[in-house]
């Protein structure tokens, strides 16, 4: 008996580790997809370098209660997986929000981005945002457009001269 209960620590303690390790947390219900639907979001999550488990809410309840956010207690009532993420904070909303369109059946209950508890429409915002890259590109057309103008002006101002000496 006592081989079990310590098994069920170890996995409180995992959980509890990964939730204070991961920078990106999502819950969601999984219930009603297949097999193969869950096997191809798993395969997504994956590939972008997520951890997605299933986990009884028992378990979680007792992670979150040694991690403070008991907040997510409320949205752990039946099946319930986990998406982990260490690295990418727009990443395991961005695939199980799209994942979601297609698959109705899939349901986020809630999420935690950087410790703190966000909602589901907090998550699906998350989701909406462009990638990395293209906040970086974004941010650079945004510092090169003055260089840019200044450019143009003063190749502008040369012809206009060019013209009337001419």
């Amino acid at each position: 008996m006592s081989a079990i209960i310590e098994k069920k620590q170890q996995v409180v303690q995992e959980i509890a580790e990964k939730l204070k390790n991961s920078v990106s947390t999502i819950v969601v219900d999984y219930r009603g997809l297949n097999v193969d639907e869950v096997t191809e979001l798993r395969k997504q999550l994956r590939e972008a370098g997520i951890e997605f488990k299933v986990y009884k809410n028992t378990l979680i309840r007792r992670a979150t209660a040694e991690t403070e956010l008991t907040d997510l207690d409320e949205y752990l009532v039946g099946p319930t997986a986990v998406a982990f993420s260490t690295e990418d904070v727009v990443g395991p909303a961005k695939i199980i929000h799209s994942f979601a369109k297609e698959h109705e059946n899939l349901e986020i209950k809630t999420g935690v981005v950087e410790g703190s508890v966000a909602s589901v429409d907090q998550i699906k915002a998350l989701a909406e945002l462009p990638s990395r890259e293209g906040l970086l590109s974004m941010v650079l057309s945004v510092l090169q457009a003055p260089i840019r103008n200044f450019a143009l002006a003063t190749k502008a101002v040369a012809e206009q001269k060019e013209e009337q000496g001419a």
